[in-house]
């Protein structure tokens, strides 16, 4: 009797947490289609932060950020991939546009808001839409916008840091516009040890990770954003290998830093 009241109540707040998510994603779309239009770009990017950092209270997801991002740009944003929650949180720290592989755009709801918000979407399997998308990112680089990409290609669990892919830094050698790393972590609150909640890895559905992440007790972003750099002549396998070792070293406590 005693363990299932608390398991019933925690079956509440996950489905009490999930409609309010619901309800704002909702709300998210309706801003895009009928206010955004009037809108200007800086406008947007102000809408578009305060809607994910009321997105992550709906889901009490607390967010911690360290270190400064840069202002303004040109800049391409590096960052570590764990999970669905990664934009959202990212662009509660700071607004940019993302690039992200096309299988998003067919994500439920998810897919209309990435897309109005200005993601670029890559078929990661082809190299000549992968070639078009570094062009694309060149050239708004160039214009002075601030991207964001996940080398690793894929969510990992946030434990260790996978291989870097590096052909989306040439956009950035391309247009000559510095990189910024930032790391992020998925904290439990409670405990200050790391939540494997959020994570959207392996034999998850997109399901199952939201589930999970709307019945854990209380959850910590931690968005730890390094210094920009240039490529200072290096190609861009090198420079990769490089921005992973800064963002390992990112993830770990400030004092091991």
């Amino acid at each position: 009797m005693h363990t299932r009241q608390p398991e019933k109540a925690a079956v509440w707040r996950a489905i009490w947490r999930l409609g309010r998510a619901l309800t704002h994603i909702v709300a998210g779309l309706l801003t895009i289609l009928l206010r955004f239009p009037r809108l200007s770009e800086e406008q947007r990017a102000l809408r578009v932060q305060v809607w994910s950092r009321a997105m992550l209270a709906r889901l009490d997801i607390r967010l911690e950020v360290q270190g400064n991002a840069a202002l303004p740009g040109p800049l391409l944003l590096v960052a570590n991939h764990i999970s669905w929650l990664d934009i959202t949180s990212l662009h509660a720290a700071r607004f940019c546009r993302f690039v992200s592989k096309a299988d998003v755009q067919a994500w439920p709801l998810i897919g209309a808001l990435a897309s109005g918000v200005g993601t670029l979407f890559i078929q990661r399997e082809s190299r000549r839409d992968a070639m078009r998308v570094v062009h694309h990112m060149a050239d708004s680089l160039r214009a002075g916008d601030v991207l964001a990409v996940f080398p690793e290609g894929t969510t990992g669990e946030g434990v260790e840091l996978l291989p870097f892919h590096a052909n989306l830094l040439q956009a950035a050698i391309a247009a000559d516009a510095p990189v910024q790393p930032v790391a992020l972590q998925f904290i439990d609150t409670r405990s200050g040890e790391r939540s494997l909640a959020p994570c959207y890895v392996g034999d998850d559905t997109l399901l199952g990770s939201v589930w999970r992440t709307v019945r854990a007790r209380g959850i910590t972003v931690r968005i730890v954003f390094g210094e920009p750099q240039a490529a200072q002549g290096r190609e861009r396998r090198t420079w990769a290998a490089g921005l992973r070792e800064t963002i390992a070293q990112l993830r770990q406590p400030p004092a091991s830093r």
